[in-house]
């Protein structure tokens, strides 16, 4: 009975290594584990003329997750960002992972979707929307674009958008780090013959941070 219990410790942490990213692989299918909710966009990020992948992907660890009387269950575990970068044979080698970069529900009201996107001028975008259905009337929606230069992905534009579902008004800020320009449009997304307004202003020079510098919210 001992040497069993023994045998059983010690398979758990191969186990529980098991439930991670590949390093490689040719397609998301191969690169998730299973149970894992995920999304992902393939796209040149590098510039070397073979597609990458980017993946955020949800775990299913046991401790991460609650159900409810109807056995529905929440998924508080948090999500992460991994980027691929493909070879000449298609094959998909893992650059690096982020494991506090996106953030996890933090009660039953909360939803949270994620996207990210590569897009066809090279930049890797991750879109977060947040929904509250009860504490609050507003629904929340962040963008984040990163470019490659220099070895690393930086921050180069940021978009902030407020929606309030009673009135319908929408406040979205819009962050270029490039040309260190605000823009701050205002409008109705329920009535159209509101007037949106716009405004741009100057925003001070910084160092572009750094994809995982800081979690994304």
């Amino acid at each position: 009975m001992k040497k069993i219990i023994l045998i059983l410790c010690l398979c758990m942490p191969l186990a529980v290594a098991a439930q991670q990213l590949s390093t490689k692989g040719y397609n998301a299918d191969e690169l998730v584990p299973a149970g894992w909710a995920h999304t992902e966009s393939t796209g040149d990020l590098n510039k070397d003329g073979i597609p990458d992948m980017a993946i955020i992907a949800l775990p299913n660890y046991p401790e991460g997750l609650k159900k409810r009387d109807d056995e529905f269950t929440y998924n508080f575990n948090r999500p992460v960002l991994a980027i691929y970068f493909g070879d000449e044979k298609g094959q998909l080698h893992k650059w690096k992972e982020y494991k506090e970069l996106l953030p996890a529900m933090e009660n039953e009201y909360e939803t949270i979707e994620r996207e990210v996107k590569i897009t066809p001028r090279n930049t890797l975008i991750i879109n977060l929307s947040f929904f509250y259905s009860a504490g609050g009337y507003s629904n929340v929606s962040n963008s984040y674009t990163f470019r490659m230069q220099q070895g690393d992905f930086y921050l180069i534009g940021e978009d902030v958008c407020e929606l309030s579902r009673l009135t319908g008004d929408m406040r979205t800020e819009s962050f270029n780090y490039l040309t260190h320009k605000k823009q701050t449009l205002e409008e109705n997304a329920f009535d159209e013959k509101v007037k949106a307004k716009e405004t741009w202003q100057n925003i001070a020079k910084e160092p572009l941070k750094r994809l995982g510098e800081t979690e994304l919210q």
